[in-house]
């Protein structure tokens, strides 16, 4: 029973550490760009956008077309940047421990 005892206080510590981890992720900003840096797109590492700047000269465009694809592949390129920084954050958190392939935390 010692032995569960110890499982169910690791437990306890890494619930406490992912809690940690996600306060720290609300306050990682990452920026996204596209278009050359004509449209940037800012979220945290939790992926909750906070930004969006449009170089002026866009609104010019009678395409909205392009300022529209400019938004998105902005938006992704800071989701990529979010997830990279979440996953840093969790190998701090698990110390390198090797998970199997395709298994994410958190769960």
């Amino acid at each position: 029973m010692k032995n569960f005892g110890n499982l169910m206080k690791q437990a306890q510590d890494m619930q406490a550490k992912m809690e940690d981890m996600q306060d720290r992720l609300a306050i990682v900003d990452v920026t996204g760009v596209s278009g050359g840096g004509m449209v940037s797109v800012k979220m945290n590492a939790k992926s909750e956008m906070r930004a969006v700047k449009i170089d002026p000269s866009l609104f010019n465009s009678e395409d909205a077309e392009v300022v529209e694809d400019l938004i998105v592949a902005a938006c992704n390129d800071a989701r990529v940047k979010a997830e990279a920084a979440m996953q840093e954050e969790m190998a701090k958190i698990t110390g390198g421990l090797n998970l199997p392939p395709g298994m994410k935390l958190p769960f």
